[in-house]
Order: C-alpha cells, then sequence, then structure tokens
C-alpha cells in the first residue's frame, strides 16, 4: 500500500502541474507578461512613418496606397494603445499627426496630437502637441485627475 501511494502521490502531483500549466488562466498570465510591443513592431511602425514623412517633405504625389499604408499604420497603433500604451509610441503619434495636418485632414492631426497629451505629455512631444493645438485653435482638453475632479466638485 505504501509503495503504490508513493508512486500514485508524485504521478498526481505531476498530472496536477501540466493540468495546471494548461489552464487558460496560466496563459492569460503569461500573456500579460509579453504584452509590451516588440522591437521590431516598433521599429517597423517608425519606419513606415518616416517613409511616408519623408514623402510629403520631398512632395512626393501620395498613392492610394499611401493613403491606404497610413491608415493602417494609425489603425494598428491605436490597437496597440488599446493593450498597453508605451512612451515610444509617442514620436509615431506626432509624425502621424504632423502627416494629416500637412495633408488638410486637421481631424485626424487633432486626434494623434490630444493622444500624445493624454498619454505621454511628459514626453518632449507634449509640449509640442499642445503648441500645435493651439495654433491650429484648438481647445486643448487634458483627462482629470482624481483630485482635480473632487476640486472641481467641491467649486
Amino acid at each position: 500500500m505504501k509503495q503504490t501511494l508513493s508512486v500514485v502521490i508524485p504521478l498526481m502531483l505531476i498530472i496536477a502541474l501540466i493540468v495546471n500549466q494548461a489552464l487558460p488562466a496560466d496563459a492569460a498570465k503569461k500573456n500579460v507578461k509579453k504584452k509590451g510591443v516588440s522591437q521590431e513592431v516598433l521599429t517597423e511602425y517608425t519606419e513606415s512613418v518616416d517613409y511616408l514623412t519623408k514623402k510629403i517633405y520631398e512632395r512626393e504625389f501620395y498613392t492610394p496606397e499611401d493613403s491606404k499604408n497610413l491608415i493602417a499604420l494609425k489603425l494598428k497603433l491605436d490597437e496597440q494603445m488599446d493593450i498597453l500604451p508605451e512612451a515610444a509610441f509617442a514620436p509615431i503619434y506626432f509624425k502621424l499627426g504632423n502627416i494629416f495636418k500637412m495633408r488638410g485632414n486637421e481631424k485626424d492631426a487633432v486626434v494623434c496630437y490630444q493622444t500624445i497629451l493624454e498619454n505621454f505629455a511628459d514626453t518632449a512631444y507634449g509640449p509640442k502637441s499642445r503648441d500645435i493645438l493651439s495654433e491650429m485653435g484648438i481647445e486643448i482638453k487634458l483627462p482629470m485627475d482624481e483630485s482635480e475632479e473632487d476640486l472641481e466638485e467641491e467649486i
């Protein structure tokens, strides 16, 4: 009996560990650790926005594919922001804002600059975005933290 238990108990522990590794909750915990944007993705975004920025400054014709890439890049970046905002996105959003502004799409430019102010105001791109929005005549809306909301309620 003791020999059987000495074999069965370790086997049960091993099976429990294997099953525990396969649980979805554990998989979710492992994914949380990996949620940061890889350097490859960041490089891809930066190269894409730099390519589109060069075309603007060199006064090259924007092809329909370039416009499609611009929109796709903005959507990918927004998707990454929903997962985990990273300060490394600030220069990309700033360049996207500049591209949209130069192409006459002020609405999307404002969204990019506002995203910087809401998420990355403490970077070098925060004050630049604020200045550009002021020059555009846009009322700057910054999110309030809880202490400011409490103070506003008291008034």
